[in-house]
C-alpha cells in the first residue's frame, strides 16, 4: 500500500479518530484495512498507484487505492468497485465540471445512474424506494463517491463545498434503471453505450421534485405533469436550459409504453411544454430580473436529447420525479463504461 497506515486500538477508536479528522461524511466507516483495500483493487485488477484521472481545475491526481479506500469506508465489497471507478472517470472529464459543481453554494450533488448486468450482479434495486437508499449496492456507491470527494478533493462543508443548504443526495445519490420491466432502451444505450455493455452516467443535479399525477392514462396529460415540475424548477430555481432527468416508475410508464410512447417521444414532447417566459420571473418575487425581457422564452432543455429518461421505481403509484440540473449546461452528463473504453 502507497498511503500511510495507522494502527487503533479497536472500531471505536478508528470511528473517533476518523471523525476528528474530517474524514467522514459524519456516519459511521468501515475500517479500511490493507486487506480489504487489496480486495478491491484485486477484483477490479487494478494497481493500487495507477492513475484514475486528474481533476481539471485544481490538477489534483485520484489514484486508484484512493479510492479503494474511501469505497471500504463507505461500505462497498469488491464486487462495488469498478463502478465507483467508473462513475470517477466520468466526473473528471472536463465537461462535467466537477470543481463548479461541488464548490457551488447551489448545494449541488453528484446522482449515478447504473445501467446494463452489473445491476443485477451487484444486487442494485431498481423499483420499491428507488431514490431513497433502495439497496445496499447503491448506497454505498453513492456514498463512496462522496467520501472520495471529502477525503481526494478536500470537499467538506466550509472548505471546497461552500453549499448554503446542501441536500440529502450529497450523502449517496445512486440509483439503477429497471430494464426488466420496461421495453424502452437503457439510458446508457440511448446516451451512445452498445447494448448489454454495463455503465454509469453521472449528472451534476438539484435536489429532486417528486410529482404526482393518477387520475390519467393520457400520455399528453401525464406528461404535462412533468413539465410543470421542470417549469417550477425554472422559476423557482434556475431559469436556464441543461440536462434534466425524470424517473418514471411503472404506473406512467405502463400508460406511456400501451400508447406507443417511446422516450424519444417523451423528450420531444417535454422540450415543447417545459419552457417558460421571463415575465412569468415577476409571479414568483423575481420581479427585479425580468427588466424589458418580459417574452423572451426560455426552454428547460436545449434540445430533445438533453432529457435523461429513467425508468425506475415501484409497481404502484402515480408517482414520478424531476431531477433538474444543477446550474444550466455549466455542468455536463457524462455515460461511461464500466470496465471497458468504447473509443479505444
Amino acid at each position: 500500500m502507497l498511503s500511510t497506515q495507522i494502527k487503533l486500538k479497536d472500531t471505536f477508536a478508528v470511528q473517533e479518530y476518523f471523525h476528528s479528522n474530517g474524514w467522514t461524511d459524519g456516519l459511521p466507516i468501515v475500517p479500511p484495512t490493507s486487506e480489504a483495500i487489496a480486495a478491491l483493487l484485486d477484483w477490479s485488477n487494478t494497481p493500487a498507484q495507477q492513475l484514475i484521472g486528474i481533476e481539471p481545475v485544481r490538477g489534483r491526481k485520484v489514484t486508484a487505492e484512493k479510492l479503494a479506500i474511501n469505497a471500504v469506508m463507505a461500505g462497498c465489497l469488491p464486487m462495488h468497485f469498478p463502478t465507483v471507478i467508473a462513475a470517477w472517470q466520468a466526473m473528471l472529464r472536463e465537461e462535467f465540471l466537477l470543481h463548479g459543481a461541488t464548490a457551488s453554494t447551489g448545494g449541488c450533488a453528484v446522482m449515478v445512474v447504473l445501467n446494463g448486468p452489473v445491476c443485477s450482479e451487484i444486487g442494485a434495486q431498481s423499483r420499491f424506494n428507488a431514490l431513497g437508499g433502495g439497496s445496499r449496492a447503491t448506497s454505498v456507491i453513492g456514498r463512496a463517491i462522496r467520501l472520495g470527494l471529502i477525503n481526494i478533493l478536500d470537499v467538506s462543508p466550509g472548505a471546497i463545498d461552500r453549499s448554503t443548504l446542501g441536500q440529502p443526495g450529497k450523502i449517496s445519490f445512486c440509483i439503477a434503471e429497471d430494464e426488466t420491466a420496461t421495453s424502452w432502451s437503457p439510458l446508457a444505450e440511448v446516451r451512445g453505450i452498445p447494448s448489454n455493455m454495463s455503465a454509469v452516467t453521472v449528472m451534476a443535479v438539484a435536489p429532486p421534485r417528486q410529482i404526482m399525477n393518477e387520475w390519467t392514462t393520457e400520455p399528453e396529460e401525464i406528461l404535462e405533469t412533468y413539465a410543470a415540475g421542470m417549469k417550477a424548477n425554472m422559476l423557482e430555481y434556475s431559469i436556464w436550459s441543461g440536462h434534466y432527468a425524470i424517473v418514471i416508475p411503472n404506473q406512467h410508464r405502463g400508460h406511456l409504453q400501451k400508447a406507443g410512447w417511446s422516450k424519444s417521444d417523451i423528450a420531444a414532447f417535454l422540450f415543447k411544454r417545459a419552457r417558460i417566459r421571463r415575465g412569468d420571473w415577476a409571479r414568483v418575487g423575481k420581479r427585479a430580473v425580468v427588466l424589458d425581457q418580459a417574452k423572451t422564452e426560455y426552454t428547460a432543455l436545449p434540445s430533445p436529447d438533453h432529457l435523461l429518461v429513467i425508468a425506475a421505481g415501484g409497481p404502484a403509484g402515480g408517482f414520478g420525479a424531476i431531477i433538474p440540473p444543477w446550474l444550466g449546461l455549466k455542468s455536463q452528463a457524462v455515460t461511461q463504461p464500466i470496465g471497458a473504453c468504447v473509443d479505444c
